[in-house]
């Protein structure tokens, strides 16, 4: 039996032949990781439909941005290539592939499901948990802001956004589809030959779309409507004492944090070792190194580092301020001398200091994006 609850909102009609409930039944939401209502009735997943607007959402255009997103440095790391601008039948595109389980090779997983918009598009929990029950052996991290850099994963390992978002599809632990198998599968499913017209020219499914179409939707997860941002437009008056210590002690050179989390975006590219431990199990990008993710939402995106080993910021900091470990590759922005490998720097904040650290990080939350329409997920009736 399928039971339906459609959402109220008139203005976004089912994309086509969706079975429509006029009632004022509340709406049940149907996550990507799970196939059971409220009511305790079973849907197929298989059944599910995307519920799209008849016009699309705007994804493209960028003069939304505020003008300190405007930069110089963060347009040489935009990451756009020249054959895959984002427009807005092809974002989307890729926000149903984002959010459809039949990604998965037994239709139980999709994107959405380890990386949850309530949660920044991060997984709350330490492991990821894949189509078979097995778990990932990394966290994973936050999707916001790709559309600045040029590697990714925890380990560089994808040079190319493109190139990132197949390989979980095909990952054996994760969403184990062959991707030659995917193609023909979402062929025959009849709201994806239209959906890949309007983004491409074609109703052919193909890779190259699915690749492009997801990409295309992830750089146009943009996060920039934080407390922070607004006190870049009023001095920060918008601050408590607290926030503006903390603020200070980010940026002043004493703690280093912006050495690393560079930028309006406040993220680095590169890979970096930062003592977690003196013998790495998880070499990550080679000697430890792994890659200093975004702090834009970094207090809704627990736990932390690549193993999630933190579950609050106050242990991280608590971290970077006693327990920074000896290692050869230490990077030299975390040692006394300035050295790769140097002795471990120690920061030495007092409680108070560490305590509004993190009332800083909380400032570079954006609750706007948790409930932007557009980036949610179109499998809900």
């Amino acid at each position: 039996m399928l039971f339906f609850a459609t959402c109220s909102k008139d203005d976004e009609p089912q994309y086509n032949n969706t079975t429509t409930n006029t009632s004022t039944t509340s709406p049940t939401v149907i996550m990507p990781d799970s196939t059971a209502t409220e009511t305790g009735i079973i849907i197929d997943p298989l059944l599910l439909r995307p519920k799209l607007p008849p016009t699309p959402f705007n994804y493209a255009d960028v003069s939304l941005l505020p003008n300190h997103f405007n930069s110089v440095y963060l347009n040489f790391l935009d990451n756009s290539p020249n054959n895959n601008p984002i427009n807005d039948a092809g974002a989307t595109l890729g926000r149903v592939l984002f959010y459809d389980t039949k990604l998965s090779i037994n239709n139980t997983i999709a994107c959405a499901s380890c990386h949850k918009q309530a949660n920044a598009f991060s997984d709350p929990n330490q492991f990821s948990t894949g189509h078979n029950g097995e778990q990932t052996n990394r966290n994973a991290m936050s999707l916001v802001n790709l559309r600045y850099g040029f590697r990714f994963f925890w380990d560089l390992s994808a040079t190319s956004l493109e190139e990132q978002v197949l390989m979980p599809i095909e990952n054996t632990i994760e969403m184990g589809m062959p991707l030659n198998e995917l193609v023909p599968k979402l062929q025959s499913i009849d709201y994806y030959p239209p959906l890949f017209e309007a983004a491409f020219g074609s109703p052919t499914v193909s890779t190259d779309g699915i690749a492009k179409a997801l990409a295309q939707f992830l750089r146009s997860i943009m996060s920039y409507n934080a407390k922070y941002d607004e006190g870049i437009t009023n001095d920060f008056t918008n601050f408590t004492a607290q926030e503006n210590l903390g603020r200070a002690l980010f940026f002043n050179g004493q703690t280093g944090c912006n050495f690393c989390h560079t930028s309006e975006a406040f993220f680095s590219s590169q890979a970096l070792n930062t003592g977690l431990e003196s013998n790495y199990s998880d070499l990550g990008a080679g000697n430890g190194r792994f890659k200093a993710v975004t702090l834009r939402n970094i207090g809704l995106t627990a736990p932390y580092m690549h193993d999630g080993r933190f579950t609050t910021l106050e242990e991280v900091i608590t971290q970077y301020n006693e327990n920074i470990q000896a290692h050869p590759f230490l990077d030299d922005r975390l040692t006394t001398n300035g050295q790769i490998g140097g002795p471990p720097k120690q920061l030495n904040l007092s409680a108070a200091e560490q305590a509004a650290l993190v009332a800083f990080l909380h400032t570079l939350t954006d609750y706007n994006l948790l409930e932007t329409i557009k980036f949610s997920n179109p499998f809900v009736h």
